[in-house]
């Protein structure tokens, strides 16, 4: 944990803190009875749409491995488990301080170090939160250890977007699919987290009708720049240029940080792959595709986003004219 509260993920309903796992009673299950079986595989791939709690089922079977107690739930929420080991992006040194874009070759290396040691207790657990964060150094740096880790160790891959990853890294991985979430369980979900004031109903009804089954989209639209610019252009029927450029101009206005253009990015993404699913389209499965890799040259060079994101809305609005 960091000693200031520069760290966005510094919050009371950070995955870690769930004590319950509302949904993916399939998935739960699948795993279950893999690791009842005594000989669980050592290497699994969570993948679906962002915010549907692939981290806080990965957080809760972490839980469960590791013993299950009061005690192991403190630690974990604490960051203080020896038996746990969290690859995720870190921190930069400027101020403030804010996320790095990617999880860098030296932090993967440090799973090395962490599997090297001696296991406190039964098992060992890791979390990639997420794995579409690693570079290419970063990945290949946790193939070999991904492909055979010690004995007792099991390494949760959290990817929002798994066409992203390594084909050798998925390779080495078993599946674990998550759908979206029912609107009612997203409902329970937000409702039971610890907000200083509750968002109101209908503020939130609206968000999570537009979440696609994401309780990380309803926090966003309830609360996020990037998301309500999202909204807009969602909302707009047939959106011309100049409604475009307005919505570009404001994510890349002042006070606009990188997390809102990749909030935005997120729920744009997301918005595509659900139309090529629901109506098989092939033109959003394409532009899906090329945003992607777009998108994420766009935050890694640190490119000028207004251009970035108003190319991104033309894209998807021809696509999405053709379903």
């Amino acid at each position: 944990m960091t000693e200031t509260n520069d760290d966005p993920r510094e919050v009371a309903w950070h995955p870690r803190f769930a004590k319950t796992v509302i949904g993916h009673d399939e998935t739960k299950a699948h795993f279950k009875k893999s690791f009842d079986s005594g000989r669980p595989h050592h290497a699994w791939l969570m993948h679906g749409t962002k915010g549907i709690g692939k981290a806080t089922l990965a957080y809760h079977f972490a839980w469960q491995v590791l013993g299950g107690s009061e005690q192991t739930r403190r630690w974990i929420e604490g960051r203080a488990h020896p038996d746990l080991f969290i690859l995720e992006r870190q921190l930069n040194d400027a101020k403030p301080r804010k996320l790095k874009q990617e999880i860098s070759v030296e932090d993967a290396r440090g799973l090395g170090a962490f599997l090297a040691r001696t296991a406190a207790s039964n098992w060992r657990v890791v979390l990639i939160d997420a794995a579409d964060d690693l570079n290419s150094e970063s990945a290949n740096a946790i193939l070999k250890l991904v492909e055979e880790p010690p004995v007792k160790t099991l390494i949760f891959l959290i990817s929002h977007q798994p066409g992203r990853l390594l084909r050798t890294l998925k390779s080495r991985c078993l599946r674990l699919g998550f759908s979206a979430l029912a609107d009612t369980d997203v409902l329970s979900i937000i409702n039971a987290l610890p907000f200083g004031v509750q968002p109101e109903h209908e503020a939130l009804a609206t968000a999570v009708s537009k979440s696609q089954g994401s309780v990380g989209n309803t926090l966003a639209l309830l609360h996020s720049s990037g998301a309500k610019a999202f909204d807009k252009f969602a909302s707009s029927q047939r959106p011309r240029l100049a409604t475009l450029t307005t919505i570009a101009n404001e994510l890349s206005g002042r006070g606009q940080g990188p997390d809102e253009f990749r909030i935005f990015s997120d729920l744009l993404l997301g918005h595509l792959a659900q139309q090529a699913k629901d109506k098989g389209s092939v033109k959003a499965a394409s532009a899906y595709e090329t945003l992607s890799q777009s998108l994420r040259i766009t935050e890694g060079f640190n490119l000028d986003r207004k251009q970035a994101a108003l190319e991104a809305m033309r894209l998807a609005t021809d696509a999405l004219k053709a379903t």
